[in-house]
């Protein structure tokens, strides 16, 4: 079962002359239309057979309300990061500077420094970067999952990176976890839950109580943590 993230693309619809993109997701299990807006944009919950125009209806309805907030969460987005030394990217909760340092061919984390080769492009900074992020993601995730299924006597499942950017994580019907390894930025709280969220989907492929009694049992927290993640996110993704 997908835990949402940041949109990418999807449909559109023209609100007070603003074009507004949105993430939709139909399910057989809910009978109402909902809106969400947050630091991943707006996100629109509906049946699995609503029809297209009473999704527009609902949200010209909320036109007002749902201009203002895209607009509140857009202003909170952080700028494009300048690819150079002295830019500083996040790790875990907390900001590394890029440093550029002679000798080095690959990225080093020296406390909390990342030294990268002077000599590079911005554009192979920023690779170099991208894919150090994604080494130190892949283990600390398989980790948290693995350790979260041996608590629920479950083997450890097959972890791997998402580049999606539509969801934080997804358990598949065969088992494997899917993790969205921007994650890596984020405090090691968010990270552990939406773990917990993912492995708690490989004894309940839904979202009732049940599910969320396994969630609690992992991670007793996961309420304040779950808020923390969508409120706060923004201040941590930075790509």
């Amino acid at each position: 079962m997908p835990l949402l993230a940041a949109p990418e693309s999807g449909p559109v619809i023209d609100l007070g002359g603003q074009h507004i993109s949105y993430t939709l997701q139909r399910t057989r299990r809910r009978h109402t239309i909902s809106l969400l807006i947050d630091e991943r944009g707006l996100r629109v919950a509906a049946p699995l057979k609503a029809p297209q125009r009473a999704i527009d209806d609902l949200l010209r309805l909320h036109a007002v309300w749902v201009i203002r907030k895209v607009r509140d969460w857009q202003q909170k987005r952080p700028p494009p990061l300048s690819w150079v030394s002295g830019a500083q990217i996040m790790l875990y909760g907390a900001p590394v500077t890029l440093e550029a340092y002679a000798g080095i061919k690959l990225p080093q984390l020296q406390q909390d420094r990342l030294l990268f080769d002077p000599q590079l492009a911005p554009t192979a900074i920023e690779s170099g970067v991208r894919h150090w992020l994604k080494q130190q993601a892949l283990p600390c995730f398989t980790g948290h999952c693995r350790d979260y299924s041996a608590q629920l006597d479950l083997p450890a499942p097959a972890v791997r990176l998402s580049n999606a950017r539509t969801r934080w994580g997804s358990c598949h019907a065969n088992g494997r976890i899917s993790m969205n390894w921007r994650l890596v930025q984020a405090p090691m709280a968010w990270i552990s839950y939406v773990a917990a969220h993912e492995v708690a989907h490989l004894r309940q492929m839904n979202h009732s109580p049940a599910f969320w009694h396994a969630v609690a049992a992992l991670v007793p927290d996961y309420a304040e943590r779950r808020a923390a993640l969508r409120r706060e996110a923004h201040r941590y993704l930075l790509l």
